[in-house]
Order: structure tokens, then sequence, then C-alpha cells
């Protein structure tokens, strides 16, 4: 089962043949970036041109008015194609998309940043920090903003800042101590004090240059504190983040579709035919379809139901579900590809091994799995002391 069984609109229909059009170009790419751990600027520059990016935005504040299910799509069908690249403009696509929707700004906030959006801007979160781990743990910031008449000054380190070589701007989060609160400050990566430390040196998702974000003495204006908020990042319903999972579903499709390709084309002389005909792979592609069955089922099912208003308050633990899900399952289909393949599989001119690389990424992006299952039976005990 492909995506194609959950495509219902012309818009859906209309932007999926968009990117395809990208699709020779940002495959012919995908090793390149990967081995020299190059931002794939080309491929986001084209998704910028062709309006891409402000998909996220609202109809009402002159966007695409994308809905969560319409991103899953769409982020599915960039990741087949490279997984750097789908996860670098996921993380655009996620923030403006949960900023708009929850109204986490004030109107004059939201209006001037839509503007900046539509003339290609380009904005991530930075808040994972050396030493507090991920920000949805709970660790207080040591980036800290300190008032100072009606500025603000901050100062800190920013780890994992996706997208670093292309951001527009910076969603930093800080420690507020006079607030006693965590807040996020809107900054231009042209302010002075703001520098990017070339620190990405892994072996997964390489080409989304995450490097490190640099604050000395980075002074804002007041305006550019948009959010504060009590608590850690991660405590309430978020479907947005379902770019992550969204993407490497996408790089597990594309590992299935080579493991296919090959058992279809691949014939040595000690058997006649294919390997195709050979029970134990046709076993192993089987099992791949019925994982990527699972994780698709799962993935637009949550979120055609979140679509559905009356019943967005069941879904408490859902989209953790889903990225849990998705992305093991995504694990596991590339490593069934690569038993199929055989040792070819690990060679460099293979896109398996890459493909595999960059899924076991998709473990450390947020919500961990330790985190998600805690949840799921913490609801699990509450739900039966209430009965």
């Amino acid at each position: 089962m492909s995506k194609a069984l959950f495509v219902d609109t012309d818009f859906q229909k209309t932007w999926l043949n968009q990117l395809e059009s990208l699709r020779e170009t940002i495959e012919q790419n995908a090793k390149k970036h990967d081995e020299g751990a190059y931002f794939p600027k080309q491929n986001i520059e084209s998704l910028v041109n062709m309006g891409y990016t402000a998909l996220s935005l609202p109809a009402e504040y002159g966007g695409g008015g994308q809905s969560v299910t319409d991103m899953v799509l769409f982020q599915e069908t960039l990741g087949s194609m490279d997984g750097a690249t789908a996860l670098s403009i996921g993380w655009h696509q996620g923030v403006v998309g949960e900023i708009y929707e929850k109204k986490l700004w004030n109107e004059k906030q939201l209006q001037f940043f839509a503007e900046e959006v539509k003339k290609g801007a380009l904005v991530n979160r930075a808040v994972s920090e050396a030493q507090t781990g991920s920000p949805t743990r709970g660790g207080k910031p040591g980036t800290t903003a300190m008032k100072s008449g009606d500025r603000w000054v901050i100062n800190g380190r920013k780890i994992f800042t996706t997208m670093s070589p292309a951001l527009t701007y910076f969603l930093v989060g800080v420690w507020i101590e006079e607030k006693e609160a965590m807040g996020f400050f809107l900054i231009h990566r042209d302010t002075e004090g703001v520098s990017i430390e070339e620190t990405w040196d892994v072996v997964g998702m390489r080409g989304t240059e995450s490097h490190d974000l640099i604050l000395d003495q980075v002074v804002v204006s007041d305006d550019m504190l948009v959010e504060v908020q009590k608590g850690p990042r991660g405590g309430t319903l978020n479907p947005w983040i379902a770019h992550i999972p969204s993407c490497y579903l996408g790089i597990a499709q594309a590992a299935r579709d080579y493991a296919v390709q090959y058992a279809i084309t691949h014939s040595p002389n000690s058997i006649s035919g294919t390997i195709s005909d050979l029970p134990n792979v046709q076993t192993l592609i089987g099992e791949i379809d019925l994982l990527l069955k699972q994780a698709r089922h799962v993935i637009y099912s949550t979120t055609t139901l979140y679509e559905q208003p009356e019943k967005r308050e069941l879904l408490i633990n859902e989209f953790g579900a889903v990225k849990h899900t998705v992305v093991n399952h995504s694990l596991q289909v590339v490593d069934k590809a690569m038993r199929l393949v055989g040792a070819k599989s690990l060679s460099l001119d293979c896109p398996l091994q890459r493909y595999y690389r960059d899924i076991r990424a998709g473990l450390h992006n947020p919500p961990m799995d330790d985190m998600t299952i805690s949840k799921i039976a913490r609801q699990a005990i509450e739900e039966k002391k209430e009965s």
C-alpha cells in the first residue's frame, strides 16, 4: 500500500506533482550531500521558490492553509527523495504550522512573520543544549535573556540547529530569570552576536548541517519575545511534529523500492530467473510491505482523526505513538531491505546504507521512545483508576 491511498484532494494532487518534478535533481544530489556533509541548498531554494514553505501558513495570512495530513503526504514524498532535505524543510513546516494553528504569538507578531515567510524566510526552533539534552525532558536552558531597558541581552549556545546554513530566523529557547519561565525569541541570523560554529560531524542526516548556534551578547527588542511558557515543551498536543515520522516513512519507502527493484533484476547464475522467485526473498518483501502498511495506517489515521475537532481531546499520546511506531518500523524496513540485497547494501555506492544511517537519526528526534512509552503507561493507569 502506498500513500496514494490517502490522496483525496486536488490540492494534494497538485502539490505532489510539483514535488515529483524535483525528484530527479534531489535524488541525483543526495549521495554527494551525504558524503560531503553538504547542505542541500539547491533543493531548499527550489522548495522556497515554488511556494512550498508558505503552505503551513493559514489562508487568512496569505498562505496555503495545508492540513497536517497534507504535510504528512508532502513530507513523506520528500523523504523518499532525500532524508536530509525532507527533515530540514520539515522543521520549518512544523514550526510554522504549530505557531499559527495555536496562535502562540500576538496578532502583530503573526502578521509580521507571515509576510516574512511569504517572502521566503525560513525558521527553526533552537532549543537543544549539550547540558540539558532533549528540551522535552524539561531541562532548564543554559541560554539566558536579561532585560536591559526596553531590550533583551541573550547569551548561550544551541546544538542540533538543523538547516543552520539556510535559516533566516532562529526561534531561540532561553531561560528568563525574572519571569521564572522559558521564553522564545525570534532572532534574525544577521543580528550582531549571532554566529554558527560548524560542529556537525555525524553518521546520519549529514546534509542537514545541524551545527551549533552561538549567541554572544545578542541584543533584541522586546517585541521579539514571542513566547513565554511554564513547564517543558511537549506537554501539549502538537500534531505538527508528524513531519518527523513522515520523513522517515519516506526514506523507508525508498529502501523498499530499491530492494524490490534489486530482487526482480538480480539473477545470479546459481538459479534460473531472479531472486524474486526465492521464498526467503519473498518473505522479506512481504514483511517489508506489512511494516509499511502498519506505519502508514498509524500516521494517516491519526492525522485524519485530528482533523475532526470533536476527536482531538481524545488524542492524548497518539502523535508520540505515531513517531515511535513509524521510526521503529522504518528501521526494520531498511534492515530487511539490506538483508535482501546482501553485502552490496554496505557499499557506499548503495543508497541503502545511507537510508539506514539517516533513519537511525530518527530515534533521537522528539519525542523520545522511553518518554512516549512512559506517557502511554501513565495514561492507562490513570484511566483505570478513574473508571
